[in-house]
């Protein structure tokens, strides 16, 4: 692979806490220059912990890394004019803030391509632009729970919110893909392009099957902890000394389930003989199978399955994750050389181009660390 993909390119990235951030780490990783625009009091994120690492948390710090950042005050005369001049030389600007702020500003999205028809502005919000929530703001949990999406998590009664922030970094994830088809359209036609994205359409876009089942009549999808509604088994079922997970997707795989585990009573019994048969046979079908995976060690299970073709895992914990050769063996993990943390490592993105994978090359910036070099590119004293 020759150079970054995006090299070259300069984005700015306005917003704290997570959607906007990822969508800078993202394009900074792909080779982009990303300025930082942070408030006096910087991004909410270098100060959510603990844990921290070094100076920030290692949420910042994880968000962050390879960018550049310069804190400007957008109510001040002075900082807008910066602002306005590097928009006048970015390619991309990505924003979440309040939605309005920049407008009554004056740099809006529609000010600033004015003044510089190429640049492509994506601006990240809760809600979108239309409809009775549009100037609402929202965090990635408020988030799951209007779309649905933490009614869908837990056991029994209660609710229970997805871990990772899915809904922020889904929504950063969609912005970059606005971006990268935005890039295209612009060497067609050297125009720039508005995008707009909220974490409520991602919301909505991560329950295609469940929201079509409402449409189809079905109503709210009952909850199954780690199951899901459509296959048994799928789900996780405890062991003698832990918990592992078995994805038993068809007909066939539940058959070899039944040989490797010693149930062949269970796989010659017609009345299971089909998923629709094990869906309606539900309690039944995971009491009996939970009964014997507690009469062996997870290990063991593993090795019966995985010999017998039936896909399963154990359910690991994190330092596990990150101890274990096949996480190395990815590549994803990269030390990146820090001032102040000598071990400081960072995950690399999920993919590989021509074999090489795109990967932070700085650590995250202190705050304001570049404002005066920045300032001076523009012709402007800090």
């Amino acid at each position: 692979m020759g150079p970054a993909p995006l090299e070259g390119l300069l984005v700015l990235e306005l917003g704290q806490n997570v959607a906007a951030p990822y969508a800078g780490l993202l394009l900074s990783e792909l080779g982009a220059r990303v300025i930082k625009v942070e408030r006096a009091e910087g991004d909410d994120t270098r100060g959510w912990g603990p844990p921290f690492w070094g100076p920030d948390s290692v949420v910042f710090a994880a968000l962050n890394a390879g960018k550049e950042s310069v804190v400007l005050d957008l109510d001040r005369d002075r900082d807008r004019q910066a602002l306005v001049r590097l928009a006048g030389r970015a390619d991309v600007l990505i924003q979440n803030l309040r939605p309005g702020s920049l407008e009554r500003r004056g740099i809006g999205p529609q000010d600033l391509r004015r003044l510089n028809p190429r640049l492509i502005h994506a601006s990240i919000t809760a809600f979108g632009r239309q409809g009775p929530l549009a100037t609402e703001p929202g965090y990635d949990p408020l988030v799951q729970a209007f779309s649905g999406i933490m009614s869908l998590g837990g056991e029994g009664d209660r609710p229970v919110r997805t871990p990772v922030s899915l809904l922020d970094m889904g929504t950063g994830l969609w912005c970059v893909l606005g971006v990268l088809m935005a890039l295209r359209e612009r060497d067609r036609s050297g125009q720039g392009t508005a995008i707009e994205v909220s974490l409520f359409e991602t919301g909505l876009a991560w329950m295609p099957w469940q929201l079509a089942g409402v449409a189809a009549g079905a109503g709210q999808p009952a909850r199954y902890g780690s199951g899901v509604g459509f296959i048994v088994p799928y789900q996780a079922f405890p062991a003698a000394d832990g918990e592992l997970m078995v994805s038993a997707g068809n007909d066939r795989l539940w058959q070899a389930l039944c040989q490797a585990m010693e149930r062949p009573d269970l796989g010659a019994d017609p009345s299971l003989a089909t998923n629709r048969q094990r869906v309606e046979a539900r309690e039944r079908v995971v009491g009996e199978l939970e009964r014997t995976f507690r009469q062996r060690s997870v290990d063991q299970w593993v090795e019966r399955l995985r010999a017998a073709g039936v896909p399963c895992s154990p359910i690991q914990d994190l330092p596990r994750v990150w101890e274990h050769p096949q996480t190395a063996a990815t590549g994803m993990v990269r030390s990146v050389r820090h001032p102040q943390v000598p071990d400081f490592q960072l995950l690399g993105l999920p993919l590989r181009l021509d074999g090489l994978r795109p990967r932070p090359e700085a650590p995250p910036p202190r705050l304001g660390q570049h404002t005066v070099a920045v300032l001076a590119e523009l012709g402007l004293e800090d």
